[in-house]
This record gives structure tokens, sequence and C-alpha cells, in this order.
């Protein structure tokens, strides 16, 4: 059985060429980010190779060699995110996380040019999320697997594994390991509190060969936008408010969990720098939560959407556009189509072209996350208030989110 490495290419959009707008927002509510600069940026996966281009950096996908009891959030009442690590402390929270981190192992049957059955195999890394199985990890770790064997720290392996649901709009995938009810689910944190310089780990099936490495390091950076295509280009994904951090992630760490020093998980590590040093990539682990949760409550998940493009706002878009504020999304199409979508969420609450979003339900966009990664947190159905500026005035918009289609 050959082991392959799947890639992907990335290329950042630049913000001094034109006013970005994703492709995601009609799909959720919208959001760009960009850093700016040509680059390639790669995503690990052992056995899986993908390049993205963030702000002038080679990336990879990294990560795969390629219930309900309920979801441990974060509700202490206090903010892990404020902790810093003591001599020991890193020892020991690595050793209390890994007993939530698993190995994933997948292979895949194709037919090569002359109809023969082409099998290979890739591994990656998951996290638990509750005690009866429901792993998180990368769709890119699980794409096109014929099957998924999922391994934990202490060495057991299942093989009645399957994947649940994919998010529509993000490197998200999520597993359920059948017959199980007492593994050690992690404790997830919330990523909306973040900030650089706090210290964080990383823990991964490093280059799909040794499981639960452990590095150590900081946000270097949050916000980050990467545009991911495979080798080919046909399939193009674009990743935004993406944590960065200079804790090694390697091949095979893809869906891996970044850890704060309280042991909480507050990010997914999906995308290394393969032409820089240190240079990791995580999806924040509360643009995840919605998805989650409505899978444990109902078996099975749909991502909120707002429905409407939407631009982040700069103090350079500020300039250009003549906004009141420097910081928020910005609701505006270039195209002669409006930017809130007819008959979407945003539309039926009264959302218009050119509103500025600033908050939502009381959470600053910008500082705490986009508007899609806000939304991100909530199921469909959810009734989120916004904080909207139009025409000078600020304003509150109750929506109720729906279930993206694709």
């Amino acid at each position: 059985m050959d082991n392959q490495e799947k890639g992907k290419i990335v290329e950042a959009k630049k913000i001094d060429e034109e006013l970005p707008q994703t492709e995601k927002s009609h799909k959720d509510s919208d959001n760009s980010r960009s850093t700016g600069g040509n680059s390639k940026v790669a995503i690990a996966i052992s056995s899986l190779a993908l390049v993205l281009g963030v702000g002038g950096l080679a990336l990879g996908w990294i990560g795969f060699q390629k219930a309900s009891t309920p979801i441990t959030f974060l509700n202490s009442g206090t903010d892990g995110n404020s902790a810093n690590f003591t001599d020991g402390s890193i020892a020991d929270i690595a050793e209390k996380v890994s007993k939530s981190v698993v190995s994933i192992i997948t292979s895949t049957t194709t037919k090569n040019y002359f109809g023969q059955d082409y099998a290979s195999s890739a591994a990656g890394t998951g996290v638990i999320a509750t005690a009866d199985g429901y792993v998180i990890t990368n769709k890119h770790v699980i794409n096109g697997a014929n099957k998924v064997i999922v391994i934990l720290d202490d060495g057991t392996q299942y093989e009645d594994v399957e994947v649940v649901a994919v998010d529509p709009l993000d490197d998200i995938a999520y597993l359920k390991i059948k017959g199980v009810s007492d593994l050690t689910p992690a404790t997830l944190g919330d990523s909306k509190t973040i900030s650089v310089g706090q210290q964080v780990i990383a823990i991964g099936n490093a280059l799909g060969e040794y499981q639960n490495t452990v590095t150590a390091g900081i946000i270097s950076g949050t916000g980050r936008s990467v545009t991911a295509s495979d080798g080919s280009g046909t399939n193009v994904e674009t990743l935004t408010d993406m944590i960065q951090t200079d804790a090694a992630i390697n091949s095979g760490n893809s869906g891996g969990p970044l850890v704060n020093a309280a042991g909480e998980v507050i990010g997914i590590n999906t995308a290394t720098s393969s032409s820089a040093e240190n240079v990791g990539f995580a999806i924040p682990i509360s643009s995840v939560k919605g998805m989650l949760g409505q899978l444990v409550e109902t078996g099975k998940a749909e991502r909120a959407y707002l429905g409407v493009y939407s631009t982040q706002i700069t103090p350079d878009v500020a300039k250009a556009y003549n906004l009141p504020v420097s910081t928020g999304e910005y609701i505006y199409s270039q195209s002669l189509h409006s930017a809130v979508m007819n008959g979407s969420p945003a539309a039926e609450a009264g959302v218009k072209d050119k509103d500025i979003i600033t908050a939502v339900n009381g959470v600053k966009v910008g500082a705490a996350g986009t508007v899609s990664d806000l939304i991100g947190e909530y199921k469909p159905g959810d009734t989120v208030q916004l904080t909207i500026i139009r025409e000078g005035q600020e304003i509150a918009i109750n929506v109720t989110l729906g279930a993206y289609k694709k």
C-alpha cells in the first residue's frame, strides 16, 4: 500500500487590488480577510501535502497522514486564555489533553490509468469531543477516504468509524466512533478571547508516525486568511480568521488541538508554512461549536448562515469607502447584484446593502473574529442580534439564522 500526500495550493488576495469579498458570504454570513501578498501555504498531512497562500508564506495542510454525552465547553467563569504556563505545567497539561487526542489513519482506493485499483493510506489527528465517540478533525484529513481508523493515545484502535458531517464552509469534519461510551473528551475553550503573545501548545500525530507529539510556542497572529486549492487548482477553499502560531506544526498534525495554558482547546491545527520556520495556522474552536452542538443534540449537523457578502474593514478600506468606523464588516457588492442574498435570513430580517456589522450578540467583529466565524458558534434556528451602523446611526437587528444549503 502506497503512502501519498494530498496537496493544496493557496494564494492570498491583495487588499490593495480590489475590495475582497468572500465566496463564503452567500453561503454563510460572508466575511473575507486579506493579509496581502502572494504566497503559498501548505497543509500538512502525512501522505497529504497542501499548499496554501497567506501573507507571503508557504503553508501546507498539516494533518492527516491523512452522544450523547455533553460537550465540555468552557463554563468555569474564568478565561483560560489569560493563564500562563509555569514550570512543569506544559508536561502536566500535555499528559492530560493527550488522552483526548487521537491518530486518524485513512485508506483510499482509486482507479489508475489502466483501470486497476490503486490503494493509498494517509494519517492525521483528531480531538475527542464527547465520551460517546464524536471526534473533530480536518475535512482534508478524511476527503475521499474509503475507510477511517481511529487510534487512542493508549493504542486502542477503532475501525467502526463513520464520517457523520463536514462543514461546507470550513476545513472541519466530524467523525463518530461507534459503540463507545467512556472516552475522555477535551475541554473546548473560547477562541474569541485569545491574544497575540499568548502561550499555547500543539499536539498531533507528527509525520503520521509519532503519536501525540507536543510542541510549545505562542499565538503570533490572529485573523489570518488563506485560500487553498488542490494541486490541480480545481478544488478551492478559503479559510478565514485563522490563528497563527509559532508552535511547531508538522505533517500529520492536521486536525489536532491548539491548547491554551488552562488545558482548553482553542483551535484545530490545519496548516503550516513550507517556506518559513515556525509558522502554523489553526481554525478557531468557537467557529466549530455550532455544528458540533447540533450534531450531539440531534445526530445531524448543518452550518448556520446569515446570507450576505461582506468584507473586513481595515483603515485602508474605511478610507477608500468613506466609512465611519475602522473595524467591522461592510456589506457591499462590486457587482450589480445586492450583497444581501434574496430570501436569506439577513434579507428577511431587514439587513441592507452598505450596512456595517460591528458586533454579533455583543461580541465585536474583528477583534474576536469575522462575522462568519462568530455565526459559526450558533445553530440554524438560533436568533442573534447584529449591531449595525446604517447611514451613520447604530441600530440593532435580530436575525434568525438559517441552514446553509449548497
